[in-house]
């Protein structure tokens, strides 16, 4: 079936989050694509509707089996239908995992540069976020165990948040970096909360692994939170999964998420997460390659247009990392300086803890980002020359 990734969708009105913007502005920032989601979702979704009523939900069985089949189908991994618990979200999951796992005051270790909402989470929680940096050479990220280790070894240390792969840098941590990272955090008793929301949006050939499949270890002393609304465009629908193998973690991570109000389905997340987990792989596989096309198209304009900016190479997400470290003045102004001059909505390093770099969503038609390219060079060439 051919998959139509080309022609442009106004989504102005809508109450969408990342369009909610000036006329004129044209955003580029929030992780949510400018495409409609599978058609065999939107199916299940008018389908539902149709019904006409939308009273309380229970989750049926077909919502975990879809995970499962899926998780078996594209990474080879088995996951217990029984370990997969609903939550409404990756991110408040995060929260009420923080809250269950760790008291006040410990440590929670993040590398940077991080997906800016874990820092709230940790902190708004009465947690200390403990960096572990990852180590940037010769244009390119990787972890730093040395530093890790250290880390993990404070006694005040009880969970690590693994991002994989790893937003904002695009990274997909190899099977050797996550065994090494499971045999630090059994070492010292620490758990490990990783999200890998992101995993299925990996680049053509290029394939994550799980964490919880790198051995018996991992996936005892782990939480995965997983989600298809990233790779399916269905944030807007509140769904996702925490996945825990250990029967006690389990209990305790059940009772957190219902404390915290975040079990509650939704008339159309149940239908539309197992349509888009039976029915999706092509459509996947589709989008894959069509971003993929836009990452090398932005890798050309920058090489032609804008040396001055390095291009992260990255394996997975449809955000680019990039270096503006090159650049004369303050970076940490540009993502506004662009926004006010061109319009261009990108987002702020800072937010990631990393001032020198712009993150830029290429999740649109090709015609979108021709556009944003346009913007960039505009405002990156007013800028160089403002602060000469």
């Amino acid at each position: 079936m051919e998959y139509n990734f080309d022609t442009p969708i106004n989504r102005r009105g809508t109450q969408s989050v990342k369009w909610n913007v000036g006329e004129t502005e044209l955003p580029m920032w929030i992780a949510d694509m400018d495409f409609t989601s599978p058609p065999e979702v939107i199916q299940a979704v008018q389908q539902r509707a149709q019904h006409g009523v939308f009273g309380y939900c229970a989750m049926p069985s077909a919502w975990s089996e879809a995970l499962s089949g899926w998780w078996s189908r594209r990474y080879q991994f088995s996951i217990d239908p029984k370990t997969l618990l609903f939550c409404t979200g990756v991110v408040p999951a995060v929260s009420s995992v923080l809250r269950r796992l760790t008291c006040p005051g410990e440590n929670v270790v993040l590398q940077t540069p991080a997906y800016n909402a874990f820092f709230p989470s940790i902190t708004n929680n009465g947690r200390h976020v403990l960096e572990n940096p990852l180590l940037y050479e010769n244009g390119e990220y990787r972890l730093d165990f040395e530093d890790l280790e250290r880390k993990l070894s404070d006694t005040q240390t009880t969970l690590l948040i693994l991002c994989n792969p790893h937003n904002p840098t695009g990274k997909i941590w190899s099977r050797e970096d996550l065994t090494q990272i499971g045999a630090l955090c059994e070492k010292y008793h620490v758990i490990v909360l990783s999200d890998e929301i992101h995993c299925d949006l990996t680049d053509p050939g290029c394939r994550y692994v799980p964490f919880a499949s790198v051995s018996e270890t991992c996936r005892r002393m782990s939480v995965t939170c997983i989600a298809p609304t990233k790779t399916f465009n269905l944030a807007g629908l509140q769904s996702a999964a925490v996945m825990v193998s250990d029967e006690g973690l389990r209990n305790r991570i059940r009772a957190g998420l219902q404390t915290d109000g975040i079990t509650g389905l939704n008339a159309f997340a149940a239908d539309a997460t197992i349509a888009a987990y039976t029915h999706g792989d092509a459509w996947l596989d589709a989008l894959r390659t069509y971003i993929y096309k836009n990452k090398t198209a932005v890798r050309t304009f920058l090489s032609e247009n804008l040396p001055q900016i390095h291009l992260i190479p990255s394996q997975a997400t449809y955000l680019l990392w990039l270096d503006c470290s090159a650049l004369p003045g303050d970076k940490t102004k540009l993502s506004a300086f662009l926004r006010e001059k061109t319009g261009l909505f990108v987002s702020a390093g800072s937010a990631y803890g990393s001032p020198d770099f712009l993150r830029m969503n290429i999740a649109c038609p090709r015609c979108i980002l021709d556009d944003g390219l346009a913007r960039l060079k505009s405002g990156i060439d007013i800028f160089i020359k403002e602060n000469q």
